[in-house]
């Protein structure tokens, strides 16, 4: 019976306060008797404070409101619905065993409820790595307008839910799959260089249409001018290949790069099955792992979204000579391959250049690493001291030899993209439309 029986600091503070005029009333004679009268009024109120807290059973009714699953380096909803059953207005204060990954020892809400009403109280979590969430009891202290002692509720409302790659982005890049005959794409505007063979209507002429696909027999028949007009090609294979190794293990805001590489990868999926291609994935460190072969079809979201939640690493040495068998020997028709990796140093992307060369003779290559925030950071601030001055000229020479290793895979007619995390995504997005606007695959 004691064990939801909590004492309040309000009774603590009001016993110092009791116990200081004691001690005055050795130099003031008259506070003695207001002592006394004041232990009297704390007994009687802590006696009625337990009568209006205590009386009674499940006065409190809680549960936590889960949604099916997190979407990893997001803000995800959960909300704590409470009701009160009370004849009082309660003061609430709610702590949620809350998983372990996100370390957070001092997670507590304080709420106030009007006697017999209900409230959803909402608050946000956001993981930062994909994998089983484990919540544990819901508990909640309850107490009188007085204070002086409260009545923990314990709801066993334990729950494990998965986090799985940001599917949010999902809907926020939703926007980028527009009309197949508009001329903007992603986040900026795509000259065309030509057009498809594959054949759409004929339609009539109007301005800004391309000269050279008038079509003068249809002109000759209907005495106006008519254009041909072709649409992208479809059903082309695009593949996501997401490098596990050590360099992939860097974080950024809490995500590390292959997470990052993950969430874009679900998204640039999504993207590419609007546009009516195949989409595929697989990832690779000293072996090749969670293959999900291009196909277009209604389940490949969802065994791409399984394949990328599963993804694990112990972040080893990356084997770009087993990628590049293993690319020869299962992806025969030519491919889009879309590679997340990252190279620090020229000299990292010349171990592996013979590789990346392969590949790119029978498929078209876009490799795809990142900058060092942090380097760049370093660079903008103002430099005061001598080691201020070196640290910044080291940084400048690592940026340099980033902007190198881009210039070296163009010269081999390897595709490139030095982004940022956080505009990765997006980066990944735009170079897909335009290869598909420029009819390059």
């Amino acid at each position: 019976m004691f064990k939801p029986f909590y004492i309040q600091p309000r009774f603590f503070y009001a016993g110092i306060g009791i116990v200081v005029l004691f001690a005055l009333s050795y130099f003031v004679p008259m506070l003695f008797f207001i002592a006394q009268l004041s232990i009297l009024v704390l007994v009687v109120l802590f006696i009625l404070d337990i009568l209006i807290v205590f009386i009674g059973k499940n006065n409190i009714e809680a549960s936590r409101i889960l949604p099916d699953k997190f979407s990893n380096g997001d803000q995800n909803l959960v909300e704590i619905e409470v009701k009160n059953h009370y004849p009082i207005t309660i003061h609430l204060e709610i702590i949620d065993e809350i998983p372990e990954q996100f370390q957070v020892r001092d997670f507590k809400i304080n709420k106030i409820i009007a006697s017999r009403k209900s409230e959803t109280i909402p608050y946000h979590l956001k993981p930062t790595e994909r994998g089983l969430y484990e919540f544990g009891n819901l508990n909640i202290y309850a107490a009188s307008v007085l204070k002086i002692v409260a009545k923990r509720y314990t709801f066993n409302t334990g729950s494990e839910i998965p986090t799985y790659p940001s599917f949010k982005q999902l809907k926020k890049f939703e926007l980028l799959n527009i009309n197949k005959n508009s001329l903007d794409y992603g986040l900026k505007k795509v000259r065309r260089l030509g057009h498809s063979m594959e054949f759409e209507q004929i339609k009539d002429y109007v301005l800004g249409d391309d000269l050279r696909t008038i079509n003068w027999k249809a002109t000759a028949k209907k005495n106006q001018l008519m254009v041909n007009q072709f649409q992208d090609e479809k059903s082309q294979p695009v593949y996501s290949i997401i490098d596990k190794g050590r360099l992939m293990k860097m974080p950024f805001n809490g995500l590390s790069l292959l997470d990052y590489a993950i969430n874009a990868s679900l998204v640039i999926s999504n993207v590419v099955l609007k546009k009516h291609d195949k989409a595929g994935l697989f990832s690779f460190s000293k072996n090749i792992e969670n293959v999900v072969m291009a196909e277009r079809r209604n389940s490949q979201m969802r065994l791409i979204l399984e394949a990328l939640y599963n993804v694990k690493t112990d972040y080893f040495e990356s084997d770009f000579s087993r990628l590049y068998g293993n690319i020869k020997k299962h992806i025969t028709n030519r491919s889009l391959l879309l590679m997340y990796t990252n190279f620090e140093t020229l000299d990292g992307l010349e171990r592996q250049l013979p590789y990346l060369k392969a590949i790119s003779k029978s498929h078209l290559l876009v490799v795809i690493f990142f900058k060092n925030t942090e380097i760049n950071q370093m660079i903008s601030n103002k430099a005061e001291t001598v080691q201020q001055v070196y640290d910044k000229v080291i940084a400048e020479k690592f940026e340099f030899e980033k902007r190198l290793i881009a210039n070296e895979l163009k010269k081999y007619g390897i595709h490139s993209i030095l982004t940022t995390p956080e505009h990765l995504t997006i980066d990944t997005i735009n170079k897909y439309l335009e290869i598909k606007a420029r009819g390059m695959l």
